[in-house]
């Protein structure tokens, strides 16, 4: 019955395709994200649907989007560069099958980030592609959450939808994402417009970011504990009664601490003594082996090269209190541990030019968001929503890089269709600009409503 019903939502969304093109692109962000085929016993995994779907997308756009002023940003040739370059080391990997199958994956999420803004040429475009991301993440998420509130999760234990551990259906992975899009959710609940922020949105909206905040909880990650702490201070320069935000947030932290589950209390008791956490040690160790790597492979070693590794750590183990105290020290051998950072997998598989244009990729979203809320800070009525939705893209952003510094997720796909949103939105504003001859400080004149999707 389950199949049926992914398979009458899929013909449905290609239905409406025929008819509004853009529809493609998002049955793809849908397919990407969601992974129905995977949900599935029958009836989709044996189709290719990723496939179709891009390949509807891209032929639409060929066909029939208008492409009247198109225009390409430099990340965009970025992205396009970093492909290159991966697909480079890939031929020359120290494991050349495994970095094939991981290639799969890659060069299609980087192309895809590469073509997507070109389709972004409307307010309404940009929006349907983040309600689209936030629904298609939050059917992972609600399950999460509500699993959350009546077993209470746990490391690895919390089983969302799926027991294959890839994807946004990963612990951390899911955590980071959960609380990157806190801010969009937020933006939709004042200036979405595909539905209107009535008070039911509102309630909606509300409830999803209870389930963003209870992923972390359930899946017991650090890393998500700490992009909760980030979010929270980046909302901080946008609120006006700061004092008032401040006091409601410790009341909130006051009234949840007795309400969490002890697997999560105890998982992140280990923060302050992660010598003694066989999780941890093996992070540095990792690290370690990798930035030494580098030094005698500039160029990295291809996709999964972390294979090779062989390392040695100490796990310290303190007991007792005062003057009687014991150090029980552990020597731990173990090979072939993953990275459990996005930055050093960069390091280790594409070397230092790979890593350095990840980072200026990620850094220019940054540096570009940060130019477009100080732009339309003081812009009219009409583009009122277009700093917070900046904000809310480069708070976001700033989660996924907190989240990356300890997982291996430097091609996640959902990352990269953040970019492209965020693109699109610098692309989008640029063409109004140079049509118009608008100006921030200026009043705008209402403008004709755009057109539909």
């Amino acid at each position: 019955m389950r199949d049926l019903v992914f398979v009458a939502f899929l013909l449905a969304l290609f239905g409406a395709g025929l008819r509004r093109p853009f529809l493609f692109v998002l049955a793809y962000v849908y397919i990407d994200i969601v992974s129905p085929q995977r949900l599935t016993y029958i009836l989709l995994n044996s189709i290719p649907i990723s496939l179709i779907a891009v390949g509807l997308a891209v032929l639409s756009w060929a066909l029939v989007d208008d492409k009247r002023d198109t225009r390409v940003a430099p990340r965009q040739i970025l992205i396009l560069l970093l492909l290159l370059y991966c697909y480079i080391t890939t031929r020359g990997a120290d494991f050349p099958v495994e970095a094939a199958e991981k290639w799969d994956w890659v060069w299609k999420a980087l192309a895809f980030a590469a073509f997507l803004p070109l389709t972004l040429h409307t307010r309404l475009r940009i929006e349907s592609l983040l309600f689209f991301m936030i629904a298609s993440a939050a059917s992972i998420i609600i399950v999460g959450g509500i699993k959350t509130l009546f077993s209470g999760g746990g490391y690895g234990e919390l089983n969302l939808m799926v027991s294959n551990n890839s994807g946004l259906y990963e612990g951390s992975t899911i955590s980071t994402v959960a609380v990157a899009i806190i801010p969009i959710i937020l933006w939709f609940a004042r200036y979405g417009t595909i539905v209107k922020p009535d008070w039911k949105v509102k309630i909606f909206c509300g409830a999803l970011i209870f389930a963003c905040a209870l992923i972390p909880v359930g899946t017991s990650t650090r890393t998500g504990l700490l992009c909760i702490v980030l979010v929270a201070v980046l909302l901080l320069r946008d609120t006006r009664r700061k004092v008032l935000y401040l006091c409601i947030l410790g009341g909130i932290g006051l009234a949840a601490v007795p309400l969490l589950p002890s697997a999560f209390t105890d998982r992140m008791s280990t923060i302050k003594t992660y010598k003694a956490d066989e999780s941890a040690s093996t992070r540095l160790a990792v690290w370690q082996w990798t930035w030494d790597y580098a030094k005698t492979h500039p160029f990295g070693g291809g996709f999964e090269m972390y294979r090779q590794n062989q390392i040695r750590y100490d796990t310290e183990k303190v007991e007792g209190s005062g003057s009687n105290v014991s150090i029980d020290r552990k020597l731990t051998i173990d090979k072939a541990r993953a990275f459990h950072s996005a930055y050093f997998e960069m390091l280790g598989e594409q070397g230092w030019p790979g890593l350095i244009l990840w980072l200026t990729i990620n850094i220019m979203g940054l540096v570009r968001m940060e130019v477009i809320r100080q732009r339309y800070r003081k812009a009219g009525d009409d583009d009122a929503w277009v700093t917070p939705l900046a904000g809310a893209l480069q708070t976001a952003h700033l989660v996924y890089l907190l989240g990356a510094a300890f997982i291996a997720i430097a091609f996640q796909p959902f990352v990269y269709m953040l970019i492209g949103a965020q693109i699109g939105l610098d692309t989008y504003l640029a063409r109004r600009r140079s049509e118009s001859g608008w100006r921030p400080m200026r009043k705008v004149t209402r403008r004709t409503p755009e057109p539909a999707l």
